[in-house]
C-alpha cells in the first residue's frame, strides 16, 4: 500500500491547543469537518501516534484527540490519583469544551481501549451518543492481556523506581519485543516517543498511570456487558503478531462479543497505526463505508 506521510513532532505540537480539565493544562488537536471522530491514544504515549492517519481521517471527519492527564504535553501532576473513568471524564469535558454534542465516533488504542470501553458503558447508561467504535491493539479482556516486563515491574512495589530509571534506551527494548518484526520503529521515531514520555518528568509518574491494568479488572464486568449489549457498530483492527494484544486477544473477542467484526494485520505488531497506517486507514474507511446506508435507512424509516 501507498504509504502515508506523516506528521513531524515539531509541526505537531505546534499545532495543539490548550484547555484546563479539574486545574490541570489537557493538550488537544482538532481538524477537519463532518462526523466527529475522537481518537484516544496508549500508553505510554500520546496523541501523536495518530499523525500518519490524521490528515487523512481530517479529509473526512472533524478528528478530536488530546493528550489524556500524565501523558504527552499535557500536565502530568505528581501523587496524582490516575484513572481510566478520569480518563472517560477528559474526553467528554474536551467535547463540551468543543461544544460538540453530535453523536460520537471513536477510534481507540491500547489503554485508549479502556477509556472508549467505558465511553460505551456511558452509552449504554445514556450518559454519551456514540455512533461507532473502533479498537486498536489493547487489553479489552484482562484475561488476555500479557503485559510487558516493565509494566509489571512499574505494578510491583518497585514501581517508583523502575519509572525513575525508565529511558530512552528501555523505551526502544520495550518497543522491539511489541512491534512486528518487519515494522520495527526507526531512531528517529523512538526520539520523537521518548520526547513526549519525558515531557514534564513523565517517568516520573508511570507508576501511578499503570494502575489501568488492576482498573481494567475491576470494571471488566461492566465494559464486557456494555460491548455485548450495544447496538453501536463496533470493529477490531488488529496487529496479530503482538504479544501484548494480539491475535489471542482477538480470539477471545470472536468468544465473547455478538457478530464479531475483526480484522488481523499479518506480521504487525501492537502499533498497527504507525506499523501499518495504510492498511489501518483503509480497513477503517471500509467499516465508515459499511455503516452509511445502515444510516440512510434508519433515516428513511
Amino acid at each position: 500500500m501507498t504509504a502515508l506521510p506523516g506528521i513531524a513532532l515539531a509541526d505537531w505540537r505546534s499545532a495543539g491547543q490548550d484547555f484546563r480539565f479539574n486545574g490541570h493544562g489537557i493538550r488537544y488537536w482538532t481538524a477537519g469537518q463532518g462526523e466527529p471522530l475522537l481518537l484516544i491514544h496508549g500508553f505510554p504515549s500520546a496523541s501523536w501516534d495518530w499523525h500518519y492517519l490524521w490528515a487523512a481521517l481530517a479529509e473526512r471527519y472533524q478528528v478530536i484527540a488530546c493528550d489524556m492527564l500524565g501523558f504527552g504535553d499535557s500536565a502530568k501532576p505528581r501523587g496524582h490519583d490516575y484513572s481510566l473513568l478520569e480518563q472517560a471524564d477528559l474526553q467528554q469535558a474536551l467535547l463540551a469544551h468543543l461544544g460538540e454534542s453530535r453523536p460520537l465516533h471513536v477510534l481507540a488504542h491500547d489503554y485508549g481501549d479502556s477509556v472508549a470501553q467505558e465511553l460505551l458503558a456511558r452509552h449504554q447508561d445514556g450518559r454519551i451518543a456514540l455512533a461507532s467504535c473502533v479498537f486498536l491493539n489493547g487489553g479489552l479482556f484482562p484475561e488476555t492481556h500479557h503485559p510487558v516486563l516493565v509494566q509489571k515491574l512499574l505494578l510491583s512495589p518497585i514501581g517508583p523506581l523502575i519509572g525513575r530509571l525508565f529511558s530512552r534506551q528501555k523505551l526502544a527494548q520495550s518497543f522491539a519485543k511489541v512491534f512486528g518484526p518487519q515494522t520495527q520503529p526507526s531512531a528517529r521515531e523512538l526520539d520523537d516517543f521518548w520526547s513526549l514520555i519525558a515531557a514534564n518528568n513523565g517517568p516520573a509518574v508511570m507508576h501511578r498511570l499503570i494502575r489501568y491494568m488492576p482498573e481494567r479488572r475491576v470494571n471488566r464486568e461492566r465494559w464486557v456487558a456494555a460491548m455485548q449489549a450495544t447496538a453501536v457498530p463496533m470493529r477490531v483492527i488488529d496487529g496479530a503478531v503482538d504479544p501484548i494484544s494480539g491475535a489471542h486477544m482477538v480470539a477471545r473477542y470472536r468468544e465473547l462479543i455478538p457478530q464479531p467484526d475483526t480484522v488481523l494485520l499479518e506480521g504487525i505488531g501492537h502499533y498497527p497505526q504507525t506499523e501499518a497506517p495504510a492498511e489501518v486507514l483503509a480497513h477503517y474507511l471500509q467499516f465508515r463505508e459499511e455503516l452509511e446506508p445502515a444510516t440512510c435507512n434508519d433515516v428513511l424509516s
